[in-house]
């Protein structure tokens, strides 16, 4: 397993992150067995955060004899300086530790700073003399509060989508943090399930010595895929860049992230798996998508009322009543 010093805080961690969204949704059995085969092949680094219902809770049960060999990284929306606060004394409480490596401020629409109205900064600095956590971190799907908080030094970490999808703009964020000494966690490396060739996103962002990439897992097998790359690194040569570009001419532009943060929708529109349905019934189970309840689901796009809340909420600015519309007349055309 390669390692790299992530960024200011110093720490070694594993160049092949966990990320622990999914394993809220399995057996704690299963659980239990995936987190501990992680940390046996070498993966040092777990991303998770209060909010994922029992993800961290995991996390203490499989992983908190070897506390002290392995990164935690958590993160808390900046909803109130008491939220944040009661957040970080239940993340210590579920993942059975006294400390936190990496606290993220998650997906905040401003840069939180010192002294700023929100209390927000401040709380975490408190949290930090107290030694409750050991570095402040950021996560974001826009790239200019991103950008700001990079420059800003106020931050260890930032957590951004990066991906082969991913624009130039973009990409040029890496460079940025390293400039500034800012660990980088990559999030949706694989565009939250529509690229299904792991190698090729694992390969296009090894590229980049400060990139950890955090990959959801939720089964074994999606863990080995991972070890296994780690072990025989895949070449960026002229047969998975053809992928690549392949993948780039289907996807890239105005597509959903499948993020979520669109929702809820007013009318009950599942809009972050609607809006990208197609690709779905193209690049996974097929069997999942084409069943009653999904058709219902897309009949029920007849009822937007194109209220706006989807888009002003989206961090890409993607019109989603239309976009809907078009991946609803596709779906039907499909099953």
């Amino acid at each position: 397993m390669q390692t790299t010093i992530f960024g200011q805080t110093g720490l070694t961690v594993s160049r092949t992150g966990f990320g622990c969204i999914p394993i809220q949704r399995i057996p704690y059995e299963e659980s239990t067995a995936i987190l501990r085969h992680a940390y046996a092949n070498g993966v040092t680094l777990y991303d998770t955060a209060n909010g994922y219902t029992t993800s961290e809770e995991r996390i203490g049960i499989a992983l908190s004899h070897v506390r002290d060999k392995i990164v935690l990284c958590t993160k808390s929306a900046p909803s109130s300086v008491e939220k944040v606060m009661a957040n970080i004394e239940n993340s210590l409480k579920m993942m059975q530790t006294d400390y936190i490596d990496v606290f993220q401020v998650h997906n905040p629409g401003y840069v939180p700073r010192p002294s700023g109205e929100d209390g927000i900064y401040d709380c975490l600095l408190k949290a930090k003399q107290q030694g409750k956590i050991r570095h402040i971190g950021i996560t974001n799907h826009k790239l200019q509060i991103a950008e700001e908080a990079v420059a800003s030094g106020l931050y260890s970490t930032v957590q951004f989508p990066f991906s082969y999808l991913s624009t130039p703009q973009e990409l040029a964020l890496i460079d940025l943090c390293k400039q500034h000494n800012v660990g980088i966690l990559a999030m949706k490396g694989l565009c939250g399930g529509l690229l299904t060739n792991a190698k090729a996103a694992f390969a296009f962002l090894r590229q980049y010595e400060n990139v950890v990439p955090i990959w959801g897992i939720q089964k074994m097998d999606e863990l080995n895929e991972f070890l296994e790359c780690e072990a025989n690194p895949p070449a960026l040569d002229t047969a998975m860049l053809a992928a690549i570009e392949a993948d780039k001419a289907e996807l890239a532009g105005n597509f959903c992230r499948g993020c979520g943060y669109c929702l809820p929708c007013p009318v009950g529109i599942p809009i972050n798996t609607a809006a990208r349905i197609t690709f779905l019934l193209r690049r996974s189970v097929a069997a999942n998508f084409n069943t009653a309840d999904w058709k219902e689901n897309m009949k029920n796009i007849d009822n937007c009322t194109r209220c706006g809340k989807c888009t002003a909420a989206c961090p890409y600015g993607i019109d989603a009543a239309a976009l809907l519309k078009l991946q609803q007349k596709e779906y039907f055309e499909m099953v």
